[in-house]
């Protein structure tokens, strides 16, 4: 992970903490932190802080996502969800806690 740039709308997983097993969208990035939202236990009006290093990045973004942080929109919590269902239909890497919806 050291030479992985995250960026908004990356999809990460995240191994550490009491959501280890559950799928985020990154939706700001600083220096060690990213703030994620999974649309469900971390709405898009309360981010979840998380360090770099306990998220697994997933190599996938959710361009719709991006490009409407990117251009100063609101998302919400259904479209977050969304496009998380959505990557995880696609690649389907093992179960979590968000696969079930």
């Amino acid at each position: 992970m050291d030479d992985v740039i995250l960026k908004i709308g990356n999809i990460v997983y995240s191994i550490a903490g009491r959501d280890k097993g559950r799928y985020y969208i990154v939706v700001k990035v600083a220096d060690s932190y990213i703030w994620t939202c999974d649309g469900d236990l971390h709405k898009v009006d309360k981010f979840k802080k998380k360090k770099n290093k306990h998220v697994k990045y997933m190599d996938y973004q959710s361009e719709y996502i991006k490009n409407k942080l990117e251009d100063g929109e609101k998302i919400t919590n259904s479209e977050v969800r969304r496009a998380l269902k959505e990557y995880v239909e696609e690649n389907q890497e093992g179960s979590c806690d968000n696969a079930e919806r």
